[in-house]
């Protein structure tokens, strides 16, 4: 641990500033729920079918589910699912099965993600994404519906790459003013 200027800052053995070092207000419960409900708008706005694009709706639920394990979690995905299911008039059951799998593994992994830069969560919130689309497509082609071609493995990839941005925006309320006051210890 080195200080400096009253303030105290953790250090790892390289001299780098370890990750827990910004605290964070708590999430406030009615913002949790106004970010999911905006995702599910975006996801419901008709801009066609196309399959690369990015899923709003499973990238706010992920995001809440790693932040808030308590608040956001498997029965949040079901009942997300089914709304995007009944909106896009897909089978009932597909993107509730999906949601709920991202749910569940979300909160199976959040302890583990937050250690890592946004970066590096990036590159570990994909394979989820991948598991979630390649589950709605196994569920698709298992009841005979079409193939969507090869432009459905975009969408999950433009999530993980989206996943730095969405965190800061979600995050941006959370963070604390900087506090000119050296004697406070938080």
């Amino acid at each position: 641990m080195k200080t400096g200027a009253g303030r105290h800052t953790y250090f790892d053995a390289g001299d780098t500033p370890l990750r827990g070092e910004v605290l964070l207000l708590a999430a406030r419960p009615w913002f949790i729920w106004a970010t999911l409900a905006a995702a599910l708008m975006l996801d419901f706005m008709p801009v066609g079918r196309h399959p690369w694009l990015p899923d709003p709706t499973a990238m706010a639920l992920v995001f809440w589910a790693v932040h808030q394990p308590r608040r956001v979690g498997i029965g949040t995905g079901f009942a997300l699912g089914l709304a995007v299911d009944v909106q896009h008039a897909a089978l009932l059951g597909q993107h509730a099965l999906a949601y709920s799998a991202l749910g569940f593994l979300a909160v199976a992994l959040h302890r583990r993600l937050l250690w890592f830069s946004l970066k590096q969560q990036a590159l570990q919130i994909a394979p989820l994404f991948i598991a979630a689309q390649l589950l709605q497509f196994v569920v698709r082609m298992a009841t005979g519906g079409s193939f969507p071609g090869f432009d459905v493995l975009v969408a999950p990839l433009l999530q993980a790459a989206l996943w730095p941005v969405l965190s800061w925006l979600l995050l941006a309320p959370q963070r604390r003013a900087p506090d000119s006051d050296e004697n406070r210890p938080l």
